[in-house]
């Protein structure tokens, strides 16, 4: 057995940190992740950078805050990838993944593994030549997808277990909606479940039409699938210790971003407005098959906590576990992989190892995290940033910058940022931003400030800086490097749209 440790990610989409009983969810039961978390240093204080799932996942694998340069989009060419640089330092690379948007489209996030699997069937409806009737096959738990892919991640270990070190990625769709976990799981939430399935709104469940038990169901159907990929993921992390690996091996849980079931009158994790008279901006480029007048437009979608905070949980060998209190985010988890396999980090990583957090020498790692969509995302801008479907932004996208006690969301200059207590609320309901202005302007100020020194182009900056100068001018200290007078005003015309 060579000295150095295996490597096992496992990301789980869609999962929320509140929703595991190692978080203090004594309802929702996850008894194999809970025996983990056991095992582990478990993060409270985990907070998502690039938002939605693809950007996410740029993160972890590339360790830089890819909201600052890329979206929605294939992996940049000349970022070194999480398993590049563990295959050249001798690891054997292996991705298994359903999520389906890995290869799509050229997207390239297969890049540095030795070998790869996507599991097909997750599907997806804008794409007519790739839809999967995987579905309509299903006749037994094993049939779904986060069955099928911690499978093919036991295969690969029994195969592979004396090859020397390996880095295995293993990425899970579940439990991203649709929610159909088997009937048996759904009825651990709701007594006499029917099979009623429920699609999210994507926006205000009540403007959808939808009632208070239709959203509690659809909660239901979630919870039975958070519980479904605990069992698989139990069974994955039993097969380690089946091939005697456990003692040689560290495995990393997180998720990508969490899901609203109400909070904040969301039923999603954004807003999609049906705008038929939606305008493209100038430059921008509809695909031939889709017609324009079927552009959805995402609407204002901040991310408030049951988006940002996610599950970590570490377990290595040699490593005390327990509560770490630092915060800490996905582009930290490339460098923090490689510190503990002890291969030195390439110089494109942006995030920072919290190695010495595991090991208990630090308390803090992060004074705060910035979660953002894209930044390019801006009113009249055409993107694909949520998925493969083309959308229209209706305004600049909101940020939130998350310390332990506070959470601020700023977005462009039409909005009024909103500040909250997360010691004294801390579900977000009351925006103390007048009451706390200079506090709150402050932090939007630190976390500008953060995103410059990543090389965060002026023309995303600026509009935030414009909020803050306009709610907050006495506690600001200017509007940054000019731009040039047709992107002044782009962002003006921009803001009286939102407006």
């Amino acid at each position: 057995m060579s000295t150095r440790p295996n490597v096992v990610v496992i990301v789980s989409d869609t999962f929320r940190r509140d929703h595991l009983g190692a978080y203090g969810n004594t309802a929702i039961h996850t008894p194999n992740l809970d025996a983990f978390a056991r095992q582990s240093a478990v993060f409270d204080h985990h907070v998502v950078s690039s938002f939605p799932t693809m950007p996410a996942r740029a993160d972890i694998l590339t360790g830089t805050f890819s909201y600052t340069h890329m979206g929605w989009e294939p992996l940049p060419g000349h970022l070194t990838t999480l398993p590049e640089v563990m295959s050249r330092a001798g690891y054997a690379t292996m991705g298994v993944v359903d999520t389906p948007f890995y290869i799509r489209n050229g997207f390239g996030y297969d890049r540095g593994f030795d070998d790869f699997i996507w599991v097909r069937g997750q599907g997806d409806d804008t794409r007519p030549q790739e839809r999967s009737d995987a579905r309509s096959t299903w006749t037994r738990e094993e049939d779904r997808l986060v069955a099928r892919t911690m499978t093919e991640a036991e295969r690969w270990l029994e195969r592979h277990r004396d090859d020397g070190p390996f880095f295995l990625y293993v990425d899970t769709w579940d439990p991203h909606e649709p929610w159909d976990a088997p009937d048996y799981y759904t009825e651990q939430y709701r007594k006499g479940y029917d099979g009623t399935q429920i699609y999210p709104a994507y926006g205000d469940w009540r403007e959808a039409g939808l009632t208070e038990d239709d959203v509690g169901l659809a909660h239901a159907t979630y919870c039975g699938e958070v519980t479904m990929v605990d069992f698989w993921i139990g069974r994955f992390l039993g097969k380690l210790d089946a091939l005697n690996l456990t003692d040689d091996t560290i495995v990393v849980f997180t998720s990508d971003h969490g899901f609203y079931f109400g909070e904040h009158g969301y039923f999603g994790k954004a807003e999609w407005i049906n705008d038929q008279n939606a305008v493209l901006a100038e430059d921008s480029v509809v695909p031939d098959w889709l017609p324009e007048s079927w552009l959805l437009t995402v609407g204002w979608s901040p991310l408030y906590k049951e988006l940002t905070n996610v599950p970590l949980m570490v377990r290595a060998p040699g490593l005390e576990p327990g509560r770490r209190s630092a915060l800490t985010t996905a582009p930290d988890l490339a460098p923090t992989v490689l510190d503990l396999a002890g291969v030195r980090r390439p110089p494109s990583m942006q995030g920072e190892s919290f190695g010495d957090v595991l090991v208990g020498d630090r308390d803090e790692h992060r004074p705060f995290v910035v979660s953002s969509w894209p930044l390019y995302m801006a009113a009249g801008e055409f993107t694909t940033a949520v998925d493969s479907r083309p959308r229209r932004i209706a305004s600049y996208m909101p940020m939130t910058v998350t310390t332990r006690e506070r959470s601020l969301i700023l977005g462009g200059p039409a909005y009024m940022p909103e500040l909250y207590d997360l010691v004294s609320d801390p579900g977000e309901q009351s925006n103390v931003w007048e009451s706390g202005i200079e506090e709150g302007a402050g932090l939007g100020e630190r976390a500008l400030s953060f995103l410059e020194r990543q090389g965060t182009p002026e023309l995303y900056l600026a509009p935030r800086r414009l909020a803050l100068k306009r709610f907050a001018p006495d506690f600001t200290r200017g509007s940054g490097p000019k731009l040039a007078d047709n992107e002044q005003r782009r962002m003006h015309n921009a803001s009286e749209e939102a407006v």
